[in-house]
């Protein structure tokens, strides 16, 4: 059964790392990769929330970047398309060896974030021997399966889940609404306030994966 894991790795045993020492601010995101062989991986690569007058000229001087070129320059992002040349064999063993995909991959401060999706669960063993062998400190958040990852992505439970496909299926997120909360509470056997607490966390929930850089500040209580 295909698997995916989220793990972080130290920035400084990963690709970037000078990058990220002397524009800490900035936030770097994996749009796809590839990897030709275990020396050479080719990322595209969005970069934003920092300096972008010397951001190529600090990527020119990082060791780990043989190639940069940019490819899209908006008010608040650049897309990079980029040869990273040393400290990703852990990427290129995964892609190359492992037959994984790396769903989403972002670099902050002191750390890198992946998602990766692996084929069979087996693989994210031979990952880890792999990390241990070459001095790779890989820190495992969680391990869930494909079935159950747009849940786990979001953060959401069973409840907020069921809640959230119920309003879209039955209007409630259509303009004009074709059903109101308490129509919606009542074909979820639940009180208008449990439903009205589901629908809000678990609109957070997404938000905040699909916008990266807020954060929420509220005490979210119990979950339901």
């Amino acid at each position: 059964m295909s698997t995916i894991t989220e793990f972080s790795i130290p920035a400084e045993e990963f690709a970037l790392s000078e990058t990220l020492e002397r524009l800490p601010e900035m936030v770097f995101t994996i749009d796809r990769v590839v990897a030709h062989d275990t020396e050479h991986v080719l990322p595209f690569v969005w970069a934003s929330n920092g300096d972008f007058e010397t951001l190529t000229e600090v990527l020119e001087d990082d060791p780990s970047v043989g190639n940069v070129e940019l490819l899209t320059k908006l008010e608040d992002e650049r897309l990079y398309r980029m040869e990273w040349v040393y400290k990703t064999q852990i990427i290129a063993y995964m892609l190359l060896e492992q037959d994984a995909t790396v769903q989403r991959a972002t670099a902050h401060g002191n750390q890198w974030t992946l998602r990766v999706l692996f084929p069979e669960q087996n693989k994210i063993s031979a990952v880890s021997q792999f990390a241990k062998e070459h001095g790779f400190s890989l820190d495992v958040a969680r391990i869930y399966d494909a079935d159950s990852a747009q849940r786990v992505r979001f953060d959401l439970t069973d409840g907020q889940q069921k809640a959230l496909a119920l309003g879209v299926e039955h209007g409630y997120y259509d303009v004009p609404r074709v059903i109101d909360q308490s129509e919606l509470a009542e074909k979820l056997g639940v009180s208008h306030q449990a439903l009205s607490e589901r629908l809000r966390r678990g609109t957070k929930g997404i938000l905040k994966e699909v916008l990266p850089n807020i954060s929420g500040n509220e005490n979210t209580g119990r979950n339901l």
